[in-house]
Parts: C-alpha cells; sequence; structure tokens
C-alpha cells in the first residue's frame, strides 16, 4: 500500500492549510482529501480526554496504518504523495515514527513570528468559541496548567513556537537536505516564488502554482461580551459533550451558534509592543537556538513594536 513521500510537518497557523490547497491542485502530486490525518503523532489510539473540543479531534486521527495507506489509493500511479499535518514538527516522537516508516519522506516546515503564530492560534480558538480566555497573555500563562491537565498541542501557543528545540531534534533525524524551512511572510508575499521552491524541492514541475487559495481567510476577532459569553458556553458544552452525538447532528447544532457569534464583522487585531515585550522573553533563547541550528537570521522576530503600523492584513490560512 502506499506511504506519503512527503509531509507538510509544521507549524499550526502559519499557512500550512495554504499550502495544502495550493499543492492538491498540482497535476504531479497527490495530497488526501483529508487534511490532517495525524498519523504520526501516536503509536496506537489517541488520546479520550483533553481541553474543549479535544475529544472530537482525537476521533478525527486517522492511527490504523491501514486507514492511514488507504487515504494515498485513489492517487495515480505516478503521482508524488504527501499530507499536511502540522503539528509533527512539534511531536519529537513524531519524528522518530516519520523515520522509521519512510526515512525517506521529505519533509516541509512554515515556521512563523512565535508571537504572531501563538495570537492566531489564540484568536483561531476564540472565534471557535472554544478558548475560554477573553485576554491572549492569560490564556498563555495558563499553558503550564493546560498542559498538566491533558489539553492538546493545539492550546500550547508557546510551546508550539519554539521552534529551535524541535528543528535542531529533527535534524538529529533527517538530513538537512530532506528538509525544507520556509518563512510564513514568503509565502504570503510572494506565492509564486515560493511555491515554485516548494515543487523543486519535491521533484515536480515548476511555473505550474501560482497563487494561495483564500479560502478560510480569518479577518476579524470576535467581541467579548454577554451575548458572546452565553453563545461561549453553549458550544464549549458542545464540544466537550458532542463526540456522543452523530456528526451531523452535531454540526446542525453547531453551525447557527457560530453564526450568531459571528454575527459582526470587524478589524483583526494584531499583537500589541505590550503583548510582544510580556512573550518575547520566552522565545528569545530559542530563537538564538533556531539561528545556530539552521544558520539563518530570524532577529526581526525581536521586534517590540513589530506591528505598530495599525491593523494587520488578511492572513492566509
Amino acid at each position: 500500500m502506499p506511504l506519503p513521500d512527503f509531509l507538510i510537518a509544521g507549524v499550526p497557523k502559519a499557512g500550512t492549510t495554504a499550502l495544502h490547497a495550493a499543492l492538491a491542485r498540482h497535476p504531479e502530486l497527490f495530497l488526501p482529501a483529508v487534511k490532517e490525518p495525524k498519523f504520526f503523532l501516536s503509536d496506537g489510539p489517541p488520546p479520550t480526554a483533553g481541553g474543549p473540543g479535544d475529544v472530537q479531534t482525537y476521533q478525527e486521527h486517522v492511527w490504523r496504518q491501514e486507514d492511514y495507506e488507504a487515504l494515498f489509493s485513489p492517487a495515480p500511479p505516478e503521482a508524488t504523495l504527501g499530507e499536511a499535518t502540522p503539528f509533527y514538527l512539534y511531536d519529537l516522537q513524531a519524528h522518530e515514527r516519520i523515520k522509521a516508516l519512510i526515512p525517506s519522506a521529505r519533509l516541509i516546515v512554515l515556521l512563523r513570528d512565535p508571537v504572531d503564530r501563538a495570537h492566531s492560534n489564540w484568536t483561531h480558538l476564540w472565534n471557535a468559541g472554544l478558548e475560554p480566555e477573553a485576554d491572549f497573555l492569560t490564556a498563555c500563562r495558563a499553558e503550564p496548567r493546560r498542559k498538566a491537565a491533558g489539553w492538546a498541542p493545539f492550546w500550547h501557543y508557546v510551546g508550539l513556537g519554539r521552534y529551535g528545540e524541535q528543528v535542531r531534534h529533527l535534524y538529529e533525524h533527517f538530513p538537512r537536505e530532506q528538509v525544507l524551512l520556509l518563512r510564513y511572510r514568503e509565502l504570503k508575499d510572494d506565492p509564486a516564488a515560493t511555491l515554485d521552491r516548494v515543487c523543486a524541492f519535491l521533484g515536480v514541475s515548476t511555473g505550474v502554482l501560482t497563487a494561495i487559495p483564500r479560502e478560510n481567510v480569518n479577518r476579524h476577532v470576535v467581541e467579548d461580551n454577554e451575548v458572546n459569553r452565553i453563545l461561549r458556553f453553549l458550544l464549549r458544552a458542545g464540544a466537550s459533550h458532542g463526540h456522543r452525538f452523530p456528526v451531523p447532528l452535531r454540526l446542525a447544532a453547531r453551525g447557527p451558534l457560530l453564526t450568531l457569534l459571528h454575527r459582526k464583522k470587524g478589524t483583526r487585531p494584531v499583537t500589541t509592543p505590550h503583548e510582544r515585550a510580556e512573550l518575547l522573553p520566552l522565545f528569545a533563547d530559542d530563537i538564538a537556538l533556531l539561528e545556530e541550528v539552521t544558520g539563518e537570521r530570524y532577529d526581526d522576530w525581536l521586534a517590540v513594536d513589530r506591528h505598530a503600523g495599525g491593523a494587520q492584513s488578511p492572513q492566509i490560512p
């Protein structure tokens, strides 16, 4: 049975969804319809508890090898196969599992300013009604407690952004020529050239992909008010207990609540100098490690007033 030739291995909220959607349009590539199968995140069944919505997420894991291989069975005979699970970089044990099963796989990693990444991560869960903390910094400070309680990696706002540790470990398991490190801003600002780099890395034709699909672009953050707090409570309750009900029923109940929660559109905020000043000390040593490991410069991430000019432009998913 087929196994992937490449993996989009990281990181969440850095354009992996957009890259997956773009590569799926290349005639020489095949990516399954299931994005984030998460196969290499466990040696068997995933956990059965965690934070709001985690149980439903764990139910979506494709953890049996025969089911994982079946994802690639519709591929044309000569296609280069791949999948995108952006938590593979963060999960150090996943590096070992990948090495054991597909040691020749090529790995694509998108990196993003770790404070911006964390804020986008928090915003995603806040807009979904799942994040209980209305304040971004408070949610970041809750991370040790949430980890101890078994909340899934998507809640690890700070930990997910410590790329130096993760990339160093990845390089201990894979030769550097099998790993392509990209920046989120490269994909956002120069998609055609970045997609050509990816295609050349994968050994398929360049000049075929020129743009990034714009689906699911998040342009705003939902307000914190009394009505929305009630909606959030209902959404979290549904996320905690909805796994007991059929998927169509869950979606039918969740959809109207999300529509009400998102009834008002606004400008998506950016990280403030105060937020950056509070969080950058948590990343400074790791950014230095990343520069040492990769030989590249990431010191622009250390700027406190990075977004002083105003509202952030729409992000790619």
